[in-house]
């Protein structure tokens, strides 16, 4: 079966999950790396838009440091990592609200649990590209870390690497 049939008797499941509608829009830009490994690419992209987009914005700073990992973790060229970045930007953006949980749920479906920390990092790293991480990234990452199965203390021990970043612990006068 390839891997559009999967995708497409995915998204006519029973239970009517539609949220691989991203995903197979990205891995179509990505038809020469494996079909697998353009699955993973594209629901991490995806993932780490989702927090750029937190705060209804995605900035060109967030979107450089996508690129930046995207490039990076996927082995991409950076025209193709660029694409990527754009796409599931955009995709976020139109659709955000109702595939955020489902990309995420098949994320952690088909992540072990180093690439599961590897994203959680990168979602810290994605919201502090503009030096400020705010409450509505550091919601949308806790949000995140949950449904990617990381306990409280796990999402902590992350998080502390960034504190400096965190806008919850500047004291501007």
């Amino acid at each position: 079966m390839s891997l559009l049939d999967w995708l497409t008797r995915r998204a006519k499941a029973p239970e009517g999950i539609s949220g691989t509608e991203t995903v197979r829009r990205i891995v179509g830009e990505l038809n020469r790396l494996d079909p697998d490994r353009a699955r993973h690419v594209a629901a991490f992209a995806y993932v780490l838009s989702r927090v750029a987009n937190a705060d209804l914005h995605i900035s060109e700073v967030e979107t450089k440091k996508i690129v930046e990992v995207v490039q990076k973790l996927g082995g991409l060229p950076e025209e193709q990592a660029m694409l990527v970045a754009e796409i599931a930007n955009s995709q976020n953006r139109l659709f955000g609200g109702t595939e955020n949980y489902l990309v995420t749920r098949e994320f952690r479906e088909i992540a072990t649990d180093e690439e599961r920390r590897q994203l959680l990092d990168c979602l810290f790293a994605v919201s502090a590209a503009d030096e400020a991480i705010t409450g509505e990234e550091e919601g949308q990452i806790r949000q995140i870390a949950s449904e990617l199965g990381f306990t409280h203390r796990e999402y902590i021990d992350a998080r502390l690497a960034y504190s400096d970043k965190r806008t919850v612990l500047r004291h501007e006068h």
